[in-house]
């Protein structure tokens, strides 16, 4: 995910919903399982943007019903009607939220929900959000229409479903895709020259439960002396195509989550310094693996 405001910008939103953990209460119901929401976002040190809100309001998601197609795409009469004529659709979370999207980064996270649902499986989250602005560095404010997601929700397929078994926890994570879900208007070189943002949501889901992150530092050595390097991008490939990317802070940290378990290929870049070589690294399902970097200053001639 690069992260360059003059052609967009890219946050991530992740809703964690538990995995795999025993439940903490004493009595043992087969009948529910365990889902909390959480929300984070992926690092964004671009100093041109001071805030990104947005206000949740509502989130449901859609238990799959014994006669319905798990993969089907959502229509209205899956929306509101299973096949005994109830909603499929289960309310997680009906409360308003303020959320400042560029302060949850680095597996920062704030809870949505916290509640027990159904056993079963569950294929769509839908995301009710409203209240959506930018706001630049320079003070202006950009208010921003929300296509549907304030009528109908933003719809999130999970693919293939994941399931919440009795008396156990399960984990998702929605990755708010910024830099194609808020497309600046006018001359975007300049913070001067934007005039408006484009909201269009697009968000990348993964299951938590065959998911890993990837999380480290990066440093320079200078004088002898090791110095945390901000801003660095840490870029992260699968198959030779870029899977995703993220930014170190202040101190040099960095977290990448919602990697699928497997091999990826990365490397750090910062302007002024050589771009390290590429590493392999092995993500391991619902584990956390680390990477450091240190990179050296380009030699000016």
């Amino acid at each position: 995910m690069k992260i360059k405001f003059f052609f967009g910008f890219i946050l991530a939103t992740t809703l964690t919903f538990l995995n795999c953990s025993e439940d903490n209460n004493s009595g043992f119901d087969s009948t529910t399982g365990k889902l909390t929401v959480q929300l984070t976002d992926a690092p964004f040190p671009f100093d041109m943007v001071a805030e990104a809100n947005v206000t949740v309001f509502k989130v449901e998601a859609r238990k799959v019903d014994d006669d319905m197609d798990e993969n089907a795409e959502d229509d209205s009469s899956e929306d509101d009607m299973g096949s005994d004529g109830n909603s499929p659709f289960i309310v997680l979370m009906e409360e308003e939220m303020d959320v400042n999207l560029l302060k949850l980064t680095n597996g920062v996270t704030e809870q949505l929900a916290n509640l027990d649902v159904p056993v079963g499986t569950y294929d769509l989250i839908r995301i009710y959000v409203k209240g959506v602005n930018v706001v630049l560095a320079d003070g202006r404010t950009f208010d921003l229409t929300v296509p549907s997601g304030q009528q109908t929700g933003i719809k999130v397929f999970i693919k293939p479903g994941i399931t919440v078994a009795g008396g156990l926890s399960a984990d998702l994570l929605l990755d708010f895709d910024v830099s194609r879900s808020f497309v600046p208007k006018g001359n975007i070189k300049t913070v001067d020259g934007i005039h408006g943002f484009n909201f269009k949501p697009v968000i990348k889901v993964s299951n938590l439960s065959t998911a890993g992150s990837l999380t480290g530092n990066v440093n320079s050595l200078e004088d002898e002396i090791q110095m945390a390097l901000e801003g660095v991008q840490i870029s992260v490939l699968a198959a030779d195509t870029l899977n995703t990317s993220g930014f170190s802070d202040a101190d040099g940290n960095y977290t990448i989550m919602g990697l699928e378990a497997g091999t990826y290929k990365v490397f750090a870049e910062l302007e002024g310094y050589v771009k390290n070589d590429t590493l392999e690294v092995q993500i391991t399902a619902a584990n956390k693996t680390v990477q450091d970097f240190q990179l050296e200053k380009e030699v000016v001639e």
